[in-house]
C-alpha cells in the first residue's frame, strides 16, 4: 500500500477515474436543469391557457361566394353532366395600417414568472373590388349579397368586448367563428354589403381589444402593410418573417414600425378557394415579450464547463503533491470534487429566487470557502491554501465572464484555455517525469 501511495502511475490513474466518475452527478444535475425548465414551461402553459395564448392577427380578408361549374361522370355507362359548385373568392386589402399598444403584466405560478398582456389594436385600410376582373368569373355567378369579412384571431378567449367594424361609414358587428376555413381557421366574421360593380373601393376600420401571453404576431395581408406598436416593456424581441424598419428601445419601453409590401410575401391579393392553398401565417411578424433573464439557459451553459472545473482543480492538487511533496488521498480528491459539482446544484436552486449573477456569486463564494477551508486542513500550509483559493477565484471568474458573453464566448474561452495550458507547461517544464516518485508527505 505504501508503494501505491507513492506510485505516480497509480495516483494519476486514480485522479483520472475520480474525475470521470464525478461527471455522473454533473450529468444528473444537467438533467435536473432540463426538468426544472420543463416545469417552468408547464407553469407558463397553465397560466397562458387560463388567460389567453399567444395571439396572431390575420386580416381582414374579404370573401365572396361564387358558383363554378365542373364536369362529373356517373352511372353505367358513364354519363357526363355539368355540376354547379359553390366556392369562395378571397380578396386582401389594398392598404392596411395597424396601430397598437401592448400593456404587459407579470403573473406568477409558484416561483415561476409568466408574461401576459392586454393589447389594443386599431386597423384601418381599404378594399378594391376591381381585382375581380383578373379572375374571369361571370358577374352573374358572383354572390355579392353574401360577401363577408373574416378576421383571424388565434385564441378567441382573448377577446374582451364585442368587436365592430366601420365599413364605408356603416357599423357592422362581428359574429363568432369563420364561414370558411380556406384562409382563416380561427376567428370572427361579419357580412358586408357589396355592389355588383367593378372598381369600387370600400374603407374599413376596427379596434381589437385582445388579451394574450408572450407573443403578439400580425400577418401583412395588405398590398401595403404598415404597423406601429408601442409598449412599456423594455425587453422585447422582434421576430417573425419581417423585422421592424425602425425601432426604439429604452428603460421606459419600446416603439417599433414595420413596412411590408405585397412583393415580400408568397401569396397574391386575390385568389379563389379552389385555386391554391396559401399559408398566410408564414409571413407573420411581431413581438416576443422576453423575460429579462433566463436562468436555466445560463445554468446549462455553466454546467458545460463542469469537466474544466474538475480537471483544473485536480491538476492544481496534483502539482502541489509533486512540487511540495504533500500527499493527498484519493478520498480527499473525491470530497473536493463533490464540492465542485454541488456548486452547479447551488447555482440552479439559488438562481430560481435571485438574479443569476447574484446566484453565481453566492454559489461560487460558498464553494471556494468550503474547498479553501478543507485544503487548509489537509495541507496545513497557508501559502498552498492561498494558491489553491486564488486559482479557484480566477477559474470561477473566468467562467462567469464567458457566461456573460454571447458572441465572443468561443473566442475568449479558447484564448483562456490556451493560456492555462501554456501556464501548466511552463511550471512543469523542469519536472523529470521518468524519475518522478512521490515521497512520503512531510509533517
Amino acid at each position: 500500500m505504501k508503494n501505491l501511495e507513492t506510485n505516480i502511475f497509480f495516483k494519476s490513474g486514480m485522479i483520472l477515474i475520480i474525475a470521470l466518475l464525478l461527471l455522473i452527478p454533473a450529468s444528473m444535475i444537467r438533467s435536473l436543469i432540463y426538468e426544472r425548465e420543463y416545469t417552468r414551461q408547464e407553469a407558463i402553459t397553465e397560466v397562458s391557457s387560463r388567460w389567453s395564448e399567444a395571439q396572431t392577427i390575420t386580416g381582414p380578408v374579404l370573401s365572396i361566394p361564387y358558383y363554378r361549374y365542373v364536369r362529373q361522370a356517373s352511372g353505367e355507362p358513364p354519363v357526363e353532366k355539368i355540376v354547379q359548385v359553390r366556392d369562395y373568392i378571397h380578396i386582401l386589402p389594398e392598404d392596411l395600417q395597424i396601430t397598437g399598444k401592448i400593456d404587459p403584466q407579470r403573473r406568477y405560478r409558484g416561483i415561476y414568472e409568466v408574461v401576459v398582456y392586454n393589447s389594443s389594436l386599431d386597423l384601418n385600410g381599404r378594399f378594391n373590388t376591381s381585382l375581380l376582373k383578373d379572375l374571369d368569373i361571370p358577374v352573374k355567378d358572383i354572390l355579392f349579397d353574401m360577401a363577408f369579412i373574416s378576421m383571424g384571431i388565434s385564441d378567441l378567449r382573448g377577446i374582451e368586448s364585442q368587436i365592430s367594424m366601420n365599413w364605408n361609414g356603416e357599423p357592422l358587428a362581428f359574429n363568432s367563428g369563420t364561414v370558411t376555413t380556406g384562409v382563416i381557421e380561427s376567428g370572427i366574421n361579419t357580412g358586408v354589403p357589396l355592389k355588383a360593380e367593378s372598381n369600387t373601393e370600400y374603407e374599413f376600420s376596427l379596434t381589437l381589444e385582445l388579451k394574450g401571453s408572450r407573443h403578439l404576431f400580425m400577418v401583412p395581408v395588405g398590398r401595403n402593410t404598415t404597423a406601429n406598436i408601442t409598449s412599456d416593456w423594455s425587453n422585447p424581441s422582434f421576430t417573425g418573417a419581417f423585422l421592424p424598419v425602425k425601432r426604439e428601445i429604452d428603460e421606459s419601453g419600446f416603439e417599433a414600425d414595420w413596412k411590408v409590401i405585397h412583393l415580400n410575401r408568397n401569396y397574391p391579393q386575390i385568389w379563389t378557394g379552389s385555386q391554391y392553398n396559401y399559408n398566410l401565417l408564414e409571413s407573420a411578424f411581431g413581438i416576443n415579450l422576453l423575460l429579462p433573464v433566463d436562468s436555466y439557459q445560463k445554468s446549462m451553459r455553466t454546467i458545460k464547463y463542469a469537466i474544466l472545473f474538475i480537471a483544473l482543480t485536480f491538476m492544481v492538487f496534483f502539482f502541489v503533491e509533486i512540487i511540495n511533496k504533500k500527499f493527498i488521498h484519493p478520498v480527499q480528491y473525491i470530497l473536493v470534487g463533490l464540492a465542485l459539482v454541488l456548486f452547479f446544484s447551488l447555482l440552479l436552486s439559488i438562481s430560481e429566487h435571485l438574479p443569476f449573477n447574484w446566484a453565481y456569486i453566492v454559489s461560487a463564494l460558498s464553494t471556494i470557502l468550503v474547498v479553501t477551508g478543507y485544503v487548509k486542513a489537509i495541507l496545513k500550509s497557508m501559502q498552498l491554501t492561498f494558491l489553491v483559493s486564488s486559482i479557484l477565484v480566477v477559474l470561477y471568474g473566468f467562467i462567469f465572464v464567458l457566461i456573460q458573453l454571447q458572441d465572443y464566448a468561443l473566442l475568449i474561452g479558447s484564448i483562456g484555455l490556451f493560456f492555462i495550458l501554456a501556464t501548466v507547461m511552463y511550471f512543469s517544464r523542469k519536472i523529470d517525469w521518468y524519475n518522478l516518485d512521490f515521497q512520503k508527505k512531510t509533517e
